[in-house]
């Protein structure tokens, strides 16, 4: 693969057009991306978010970025928590709209703010914000390291930034079923609930092309991070990546 092109799924693309493709996907699937991730994971989704929450352990003094946002989850929970302020920013109007349509948002709107930008290159102060996330959305970043190194220059000295993201399943036989599930199951479901077959495919393909547990970690510690975690869940289907700011 050459400097001009990327990975879109197990498809290669001009690197310019990336951007493009991946919105596209997440415009067709936005009204009905919250029931899918419910369908597509048996509503284990939402423990794995409870998990990044627990890393995270909001208080009510800090200001969260919530990188990939969209529909809020990550910053709804860490409101409900005790978080300060959550920031939502996107790429994407239509996740953005619907986010702002759900109804147990509305009750934090004091606390919320949302914004339409790339995570490659945050409108946001130097070392001005306390906690970082992005949940399920660095997958679909263009330029991976760019979107770090800028989590990593928005972080006070003392902030984590949290990755929660599908990874790599080290268990042989899971492993077997996941794939099963993914290029079998995934698509059809796709079709069915959100009238788009190739978005799914295009998920399921995402997932094995982008870096596993250890070469994440390795580029968490190219950005700047220290102190890095992983935890593993469900077997690795998805996995949380902290990593922290010290100066």
């Amino acid at each position: 693969m050459s400097e001009d092109s990327i990975d879109f799924g197990f498809q290669t693309v001009a690197r310019a057009e990336k951007e493009k493709y991946v919105g596209a996907v997440f415009s067709s699937v936005a009204p009905s991306y919250d029931l899918m991730n419910d369908v597509m994971s048996a509503g284990i989704h939402r423990l794995w978010k409870d998990a990044l929450i627990d890393w995270l352990a909001p208080r009510a003094s800090q200001k969260l970025v919530d990188l990939a946002g969209g529909t809020g989850d990550i910053s709804l929970r860490f409101l409900a928590r005790g978080g300060g302020h959550a920031h939502i920013i996107d790429i994407n109007a239509e996740m953005i709209k619907a986010g702002e349509k759900r109804k147990d948002l509305k009750v934090f709107s004091d606390r919320l703010s949302w914004t339409l930008a790339s995570a490659e290159n945050l409108p946001v102060g130097t070392g001005e914000i306390d906690r970082v996330t992005i949940a399920f959305g660095l997958r679909n970043v263009t330029d991976r390291m760019a979107a770090l190194k800028e989590a990593w220059r928005i972080l006070k000295p003392g902030g984590r930034f949290c990755c929660l993201e599908f990874s790599h399943v080290k268990n042989p036989p899971l492993s077997r079923l996941y794939d099963l599930w993914s290029f079998k199951a995934l698509p059809r479901l796709g079709k069915i609930i959100a009238n788009d077959e190739t978005a799914y495919r295009y998920l399921a393909e995402s997932i094995r092309m982008f870096p596993d547990q250890h070469s994440l970690s390795d580029m968490f510690q190219q950005a700047g991070f220290a102190h890095i975690r992983v935890r593993n869940l469900s077997g690795g289907i998805a996995a949380i990546h902290s990593g922290w700011k010290l100066d």
